[in-house]
C-alpha cells in the first residue's frame, strides 16, 4: 500500500507530551508531530528508523507541543504546517509560556503554513486530513489518516479524559462541540494518539 503509515511515540518534556514520528513506509519520509522538546531524543528516534524528515506538523501552540520546533526546523530545513492561525498568539508568546511554566527560554517561529479545517497535509506518499477542533486552544487541529484509521488529536482528548480549557482562550463549550462534530464522524474503529497518556 503506497500510503502505509507507521509511527513512533516519544514522550518529551517534563510534561511527558507525546511527540509522534510519522513514517511513510513506501518512501522512508517522516513527519514530526508536536515536537515539544528533547530535540536529541527526537533526532535519535528518526535516525533509528533511517527516516528522512520532510515536515513538522503542529496540533496547537502550547509550549509542550511546539517547544522544539524552531531548532528542528533549522536542523532539517523543513516546513512547519499548523496549527490554525487562531493559535498565533501562543506561538508568538513562547518566551512568556516558557517563563510561566519554568522551562528554559524557547525561540519563537512562524509556521510556513497555517491550517484550516478541510485542508490536507502530505509527506512522502502519505496524506492526512485536517480537522479544526477549537476548545483546548482556539486554533487546535487534528490530523487524520483514513487508510490506517489513525487520528493524532493533540490535547483535544487525553487518555481517559478531554483536554483542559482553563488556559488563556480555552473554551469548554467549544471543546464539547468539537468532539462530536469533528471526531465522532471518523467512526468507532479509529485509533487516537493523544497529546498525553
Amino acid at each position: 500500500m503506497p500510503d502505509a503509515l507507521a509511527f513512533d511515540i516519544i514522550p518529551v518534556t517534563p510534561l511527558q507530551q507525546n511527540c509522534t514520528v510519522l513514517l511513510c513506509q513506501a518512501t522512508g519520509a517522516a513527519a514530526l508531530v508536536d515536537p515539544g522538546g528533547d530535540v536529541e531524543d527526537i533526532v535519535a528516534t528518526v535516525q533509528r528508523h533511517g527516516a528522512r524528515v520532510e515536515k513538522i506538523f503542529l496540533t496547537h501552540g502550547h509550549l509542550d507541543h511546539v517547544g522544539a520546533t524552531a531548532p528542528l526546523k533549522e536542523r532539517y530545513g523543513v516546513p512547519v504546517e499548523g496549527p490554525h492561525r487562531d493559535d498565533a498568539f501562543w506561538i508568538e508568546g513562547l518566551p512568556m509560556q516558557a517563563q510561566m511554566f519554568g522551562f528554559p527560554p524557547l525561540p519563537t517561529f512562524t509556521p510556513d503554513r497555517w491550517l484550516e479545517g478541510g485542508d490536507t497535509v502530505r509527506f512522502g506518499a502519505v496524506e492526512l486530513a485536517v480537522r479544526h477542533c477549537p476548545g483546548h486552544t482556539p486554533g487546535h487541529v487534528v490530523f487524520f489518516h483514513a487508510a490506517s484509521r489513525l487520528a493524532l488529536v493533540g490535547d483535544v482528548l487525553f487518555a481517559g479524559s478531554i483536554g483542559r480549557t482553563d488556559l488563556p482562550r480555552g473554551n469548554h463549550a467549544d471543546l464539547l462541540r468539537s468532539i462530536p462534530e469533528q471526531l465522532w464522524p471518523l467512526g468507532d474503529d479509529v485509533r487516537f494518539i493523544p497529546g498525553h497518556g
